[in-house]
């Protein structure tokens, strides 16, 4: 069992930046892959970016390439995602998900998803 938990969401102006924390406990924190995705009102859960167990690697969707970056600290348990140029388009609630996975990062689907945390709301105001 991993239990997951978003930190750092909240308000920004376009043009901004937030930093999401996701702390891990539980099981082997190197034995996932972590990944990002989010979920605006009405709209369905997307992928946003991955980070393979080493962090040597990432995966990100096209709308966020340039402006977030994903990363992981294996001795804090913990993952980031750094989103710099934020847009009102990205709008959303925030989930971190880990998939057990030992390859190189790749894009990640929902249902492949082993945990998740519970989100945190990013709003980007005009």
């Amino acid at each position: 069992q991993v239990q997951l938990v978003e930190y750092g969401g909240g308000l920004v102006q376009a043009g901004g930046s937030l930093n999401l924390s996701c702390v891990a406990s539980g099981r082997a924190f190197t034995d996932y892959a972590m990944g990002w995705f989010r979920q605006a009102p009405e709209r369905v859960r997307e992928f946003v970016a991955s980070v393979s167990w080493t962090g040597r690697s990432t995966y990100y969707t096209d709308s966020v390439k340039g402006r977030f970056t994903v990363s992981r600290d294996n001795a804090k348990n913990t993952a980031y995602l750094q989103m710099n140029n934020l847009k009102p388009e990205d709008t959303a609630d925030y989930y971190c998900a880990a998939e057990r996975f030992r390859g190189t990062a790749q894009v990640m689907r929902v249902e492949a998803m082993d945990y998740w945390g519970k989100g945190a709301l990013v709003t980007v105001s005009t």
